[in-house]
């Protein structure tokens, strides 16, 4: 391939589902800036789409670039295996689909806010700010509890090592005598 600043064919920016991809990258890599699009997925994008996955995006032609969009706002119909969609038995409609950029984010949050209105184990831990799968919380997840201070020991003062009053009573040395009858 001839230098990619000077030949007329090369574009620097491939626009694929609302997203500017770059040019220089080859497809399989480019794919994977759009959301919802992981380098599994855009490698059976790639092969579905009949586009050599080691092919520079800037190069692509443009019925290339017009079925890569057509596959990946609709893999399903594509021929794409169910297991590999991203949103599989939708809440609402019960259909399995595959979402992407803005729309996949729109449907996350709606999903959270619903879990929270039923007021499900899931949505109170997302809004109490702690993990929610399991994850222990007393080293991690302190973002919104600040920094762990840990285990502190008391200081000893120096003259208080014999007869201390704090200790007479942790021992049990200062108890009132039984009252008897």
């Amino acid at each position: 391939m001839a230098d990619l600043k000077t030949d007329a064919n090369f574009r620097h920016l491939v626009r694929i589902a609302n997203v500017d991809l770059p040019g220089a990258k080859s497809i399989r890599l480019a794919l994977t800036h759009i959301k919802g699009v992981g380098i599994n997925f855009a490698d059976a994008l790639c092969k579905v789409a009949g586009v050599d996955q080691r092919a520079k995006t800037g190069y692509l032609s443009l019925d290339e670039v017009a079925r890569l969009e057509k596959i990946l706002n609709n893999p399903g119909a594509s021929g794409f295996p169910e297991w590999m969609l991203n949103r599989r038995k939708d809440f609402e409609t019960n259909e399995t689909k595959h979402l992407i950029t803005g729309t996949l984010t729109f449907v996350r949050d709606n999903d959270i806010k619903r879990l929270k209105k039923i007021k499900n184990l899931k949505g109170m831990r997302h809004s109490l700010g702690l993990p929610v799968r399991g994850q222990k919380t007393k080293a991690h997840f302190r973002k919104n509890k600040g920094k762990v201070v840990g285990v502190v020991k008391k200081k000893v003062t120096p003259g208080a090592a014999g007869g201390d009053k704090k200790d007479d009573k942790k021992s049990g040395g200062d108890k009132k005598p039984d009252k008897k009858k």
